[in-house]
């Protein structure tokens, strides 16, 4: 019964271990894209710079673009909309 509970407890920690090792490595959206066919949507968007997207594009059949979901992203409402100290006429 023993064996059975240590193996049992073994291969719990090993499945938890392979969870916690497949999120992504990338939890940020950076501004420039590699897109393409095969690349998906809206593309591979973990480049800083334009140079860094064309340096991984280059000699493939890709090309880079600014990131949709960084330009058109929805701005945090302010949470205010009047000032207390402004004299609204």
């Amino acid at each position: 019964m023993r064996k059975m509970m240590l193996m049992v407890l073994a291969l719990a920690a090993v499945g938890a271990g392979t969870v916690a090792g497949s999120a992504p490595a990338s939890a940020y959206d950076y501004p420039w894209c590699v897109q393409g066919k095969g690349v998906g949507v809206p593309g591979d968007c973990s480049y800083q710079t334009y140079a860094q997207c064309t340096a991984s594009a280059s000699g493939r059949d890709v090309y880079c673009n600014v990131n949709p979901r960084a330009a058109f992203a929805q701005q945090s409402p302010r949470r205010g909309r009047f000032d207390r100290n402004r004299h609204y006429d």
